[in-house]
């Protein structure tokens, strides 16, 4: 077998010939579809989805077990407790306190207690008769804000303190706790009449476990300024607990529920409440005009002459508004009014 020995041009000539080849670019490959199969595709597509439809994403991790009519009537519910509670605690602590629902979401249980402080003022509460717990978690910059100013002191927000409560401090802040309840069993009653309890309360969210990790909650976002001091506090309804009440947190129950007719038992609780309700009444003698001049020389013992008889009744109003035709005179040694007749109007 002969051998053959390329010279210097030829091997140059390979090289080149073999760089070309690497630096080509490749064409991608087309798809091998006729016209007539991708215009089919494209409508087949465009029937399913439907005209100017929008694909969003969906994260099976975290479903969306609450729709958004039970989210508008979670958030139209709350609402009322956060006006009703901000009235009540600004009473019991005797202070201007402003608290403003903030948010209302659905999220894990697990995401809801690795976004708090630790530690805080975790409380554990038990919603009669449904079955499971709630949530009621104070940060810590409003609960020490809050017992500075149950103790008679002037909260600064600049004082942090990163300690669990004491016992005392508990007690201090389940006065407050209780008064929420309260006003939370107020907010509720028109979808189910609940009796709140305090099971526990811990310092440490993280340790506290009353659903998987993954179940779906309802968070209640509130945000309370005590002066410049300002602090959340939050509300966490397990969805399993109130699932059963799905109807009628719905928009439309929600709105029969509210105009639903009194009661007799209503009746009565505001009629003893109107009852001992304090008014105004003014009896008009007469009604006459003066010139200013006359007026600024009026003296001790002057008279005024009035176009109305003295055997005329007198008006009685209450509350500035005309309701009974009555006669004057004296009862007992003291002034009086014997009422006569009512006013039509």
């Amino acid at each position: 077998m002969s051998e053959e020995s390329l010279s210097q041009n030829q091997v140059e000539s390979l090289l080149k010939a073999m760089e070309s080849v690497d630096s080509a670019p490749t064409k991608p490959e087309q798809p091998k579809y006729s016209n007539e199969h991708s215009a089919t595709a494209r409508s087949k597509q465009s029937s399913i989805l439907g005209a100017g439809a929008r694909v969003t994403a969906y994260d099976f991790k975290r479903p969306e077990r609450v729709g958004k009519e039970q989210m508008r009537a979670m958030h139209s519910l709350h609402e009322s407790l956060a006006r009703n509670f901000g009235a009540a605690v600004s009473g019991m602590l005797r202070t201007m306190i402003e608290v403003k629902l903030l948010s209302v979401d659905q999220l894990t249980y697990s995401e809801f207690v690795f976004s708090l402080d630790n530690p805080s003022c975790f409380n554990v509460l038990s919603a009669s008769p449904l079955e499971g717990n709630w949530i009621l978690d104070i940060s810590p910059t409003l609960s020490y804000a809050i017992i500075d100013r149950m103790l008679g002191g002037d909260p600064d927000p600049n004082d942090t303190i990163r300690r669990p409560l004491t016992e005392i401090e508990t007690r201090l802040m389940g006065r407050v706790v209780e008064l929420f309840l309260t006003q939370l069993k107020t907010s509720w009653e028109n979808i189910v009449e609940l009796e709140f309890g305090i099971d526990k309360v811990e310092s440490n969210p993280q340790l506290v476990q009353i659903v998987p990790p993954n179940e779906v909650v309802i968070l209640v976002g509130l945000e309370v300024a005590l002066g410049k001091n300002r602090g959340m506090l939050n509300l966490c309804i397990p969805f399993n607990t109130i699932e059963g009440f799905n109807s009628k947190l719905s928009r439309n129950g929600w709105v029969g529920y509210g105009k639903a007719n009194p009661s007799e038992e209503t009746r009565d609780r505001i009629s003893h409440s109107m009852s001992d309700a304090p008014v105004d009444i003014t009896v008009t003698l007469a009604r006459s005009k003066i010139k200013t001049a006359d007026l600024l020389e009026l003296a001790v013992g002057d008279v005024i002459t009035t176009e109305k008889a003295v055997t005329a009744s007198m008006e009685l109003a209450v509350q500035d508004v005309p309701k009974f035709n009555a006669r004057i005179g004296a009862f007992k040694g003291k002034k009086a009014v014997r009422i006569e007749s009512v006013i039509e109007r």
